[in-house]
């Protein structure tokens, strides 16, 4: 058995030493989205720092710790406040916890985050339905031993996000009386915002929206044919004259304000799983 195998045994197996839940839907929720833990019922917390291997996340706005139950039905593993790159892990260590929410038996991954929305369609406090990503973040997740048990050397990018989910989550969209918005999400490696020129070349490069997260987990997840939901909240529109940028309590702050409908959003999308 490979280490990284055997890591993912000895942190599956702390966690079901404390529940009985088996999850069927995983979900990574992004900065300032992580209350959506708090309704799942019947639930068990287990504080990242309780998890053999698991890295600890040090975000403003991120709880760190891994929450299960059940949430309008369906068996569920929450991550509530995701590991980022930029916080100085390895692309290894942040996709971690992806491979043991597979290892604990999910079939799908709702993915969140919050962003800088590029397209000028786009408005503060939209959701937006990620269709396809550009990685701008300089490292792939999969570089170095590829463990042939979880997925193949050369996995498919192209329907990483899976169309049946993106079709759900619009449908119930309108169901509650609003649109998502779709679109291109880019990451970079961050911490520091882009400069005028980078949102620049984002946009003209087809990015709708720009973060700080979300692709390495998502790459990791279809590395592993795991079923995939990005979901994103405009939390500011990062536009490249703009004379001053949001800081990160002022993007916790409109993600804070967005939180009603983000949460009836993957409640609704739950039930019709």
């Amino acid at each position: 058995m490979s280490e990284l195998l055997a890591h993912m045994e000895e942190a599956r197996a702390a966690i079901a030493a404390r529940t009985s839940v088996q999850p069927k839907v995983g979900l990574i929720l992004g900065s300032g989205l992580g209350d959506l833990a708090d309704q799942i019922e019947d639930a068990v917390r287990i504080p990242y720092s309780e998890i053999p291997h698991f890295p600890v996340s040090t975000v403003a706005g991120h709880a760190g710790q891994l929450v299960l139950g059940t949430l309008r039905g369906q068996p569920v593993v929450a991550m509530q406040g995701r590991i980022h790159y930029y916080e100085g892990y390895s692309m290894q260590q942040v996709t971690f916890p992806t491979r043991v929410l597979k290892a604990l038996g999910i079939e799908t991954l709702i993915v969140t985050c919050a962003c800088g929305g590029l397209n000028p369609a786009f408005a503060a406090g939209d959701l937006m339905i990620i269709v396809d990503h550009i990685n701008f973040m300089g490292e792939d997740p999969l570089r170095g031993h590829n463990e042939e048990r979880l997925g193949p050397r050369f996995p498919a990018m192209v329907g990483a996000y899976t169309p049946e989910l993106r079709e759900i989550a619009a449908s119930v969209a309108e169901e509650l009386g609003f649109e998502l918005q779709r679109g291109v999400y880019s990451p970079i490696s961050g911490p520091c915002y882009n400069t005028s020129a980078e949102l620049r070349m984002l946009r003209q490069w087809g990015s709708d929206a720009v973060g700080m997260s979300t692709v390495p987990e998502v790459v990791t997840a279809a590395h592993m044919g795991v079923k995939v939901l990005g979901i994103a909240c405009i939390t500011d529109m990062a536009l490249p004259d703009a004379p001053v940028h949001l800081t990160h309590e002022q993007v916790m702050e409109t993600a804070v304000r967005t939180k009603p409908r983000f949460q009836n959003l993957i409640k609704g999308v739950l039930e019709r799983m």
